[in-house]
């Protein structure tokens, strides 16, 4: 007896089972390689949760975006707070005149981005300052280095707030390469737990690396 052994039309068209489970592992690599980015991103979000790892620094969530205001640099400059986008930034917030408290937050800012090391410059450290008080003439030199706009107090409320019971001045403020602000220290930060804030800032650094590099393009 002569067995056919031609095809029929619908088992022509099927894949062999080998065939099959190579498309789908291909398929799901390319998918993976286009995702990478978007993982990072959530990594960058999501590195603290409470469930996993506990941060030092608050997350804020929502995130909240960087609103249209304008800023002016001491030397009379005008730009747009959005033009810090870009970069990480280490934010404080605090009159011209400069406190004690201040000056601790000026000093922390350049101590946390330094400890950085190569990847120090990944961040900007940032003081906005709120109102139209002279900045003191000792204080220039240490801030070399720094970015110092004055903004609009009640504009500014509508990005950073405080903790319950602490005024804005109180805290320093992270803020990611896209603008949003998603994470705020302690009000005591001191140099004693200063580690921990560093701690905060090398994961997410860490878990920005594949889509962050230094530096802010340059703006249209």
């Amino acid at each position: 007896m002569v067995v056919n052994t031609v095809p029929t039309a619908q088992e022509a068209l099927r894949d062999p089972p080998g065939r099959t489970r190579r498309g789908r592992a291909w398929l799901l690599l390319v998918w993976l390689v286009c995702a990478a980015p978007v993982v990072a991103s959530y990594l960058t979000f999501y590195f603290f949760r409470p469930d996993r790892i506990k941060s030092f620094g608050e997350l804020i969530e929502p995130q909240r975006d960087v609103p249209v205001l304008l800023t002016h640099g001491l030397d009379g400059k005008q730009d747009q707070l959005a033009s810090l986008r870009g970069q990480w930034l280490l934010v404080s917030v605090a009159g011209g005149a400069c406190n004690a408290q201040c000056q601790q937050h000026l000093y922390l800012q350049r101590q946390l981005r330094e400890t950085m090391g190569r990847e120090k410059d990944r961040i900007d450290w940032v003081w906005l300052v709120d109102d139209q008080a002279e900045v003191p003439q000792a204080l220039l030199p240490a801030l070399s280095s720094a970015l110092v706009l004055r903004v609009d107090a009640a504009g500014l409320t509508q990005w950073l707030s405080p903790d319950k019971g602490q005024k804005l001045s109180d805290h320093l403020y992270v803020v990611d390469p896209l603008g949003k602000w998603m994470m705020r220290f302690p009000a005591d930060l001191d140099v004693k737990n200063a580690a921990q804030a560093k701690r905060d800032l090398s994961r997410l650094l860490t878990a920005s690396a594949s889509w962050d590099k230094p530096g802010r393009a340059d703006n249209p």
